[in-house]
């Protein structure tokens, strides 16, 4: 194969190298940006799951007050005062703990889907970034491919033996120096 074709096919090659270099930043980019919105629905979903298992909580809840009432007033209990009152006063404070301890368990798994999804995106601006160095190595190892195809068969000897003979100046030779 001679220079020019070589140089071609050199170029040739890094071109379609940049372009895939260029593609596959784009394709992870996205595929992480992807994973991203995943994290943040599946975030939002959470919320709506716990909503649910509260009011799902809160029949619950409602049907027991109402079973112990109904114990309490087969017993003879007056429903208010006494035993009846502290009983009903521990179930709401027991009511309003777990519904707190839903709540609070939800943020938390809601905040690790935002900061997945986070990561996500600084992965994908990653990838995009490795992509761009990538191409950016892949012009310059390209460029000097057909730098040094140029050079190929030139001489760099600037002082040899035959460019000064007779000058004196190159010790070779018979200059006036001697």
């Amino acid at each position: 194969m001679g220079a020019p074709a070589a140089m071609a096919f050199t170029t040739v090659v890094g071109a379609a190298q940049y372009q895939a270099q260029g593609k596959i930043g784009k394709f992870n980019q996205a595929v992480s940006e992807r994973n991203a919105q995943v994290a943040e629905a599946e975030a939002a979903q959470i919320e709506k799951k716990t909503e649910f298992d509260i009011a799902r909580f809160n029949q619950s809840y409602e049907k027991l007050k109402g079973s112990v009432e109904v114990n309490l007033a087969k017993s003879g209990v007056v429903s208010g005062t006494g035993t009846a009152y502290r009983i009903a006063t521990a179930n709401a404070r027991e009511k309003y703990m777990q519904e707190n301890i839903m709540r609070y368990n939800s943020k938390v798994a809601q905040s690790k889907k935002i900061e997945e999804a986070n990561f996500a995106r600084i992965s994908g601006q990653m990838a995009r970034q490795q992509a761009r160095l990538a191409q950016i190595q892949t012009i310059g190892s390209t460029g000097t491919s057909l730098l040094n195809m140029s050079n190929f068969g030139t001489s760099t000897n600037t002082t040899g033996s035959y460019g000064n003979r007779g000058t004196g100046m190159s010790g070779y030779g018979g200059g006036a120096d001697r």
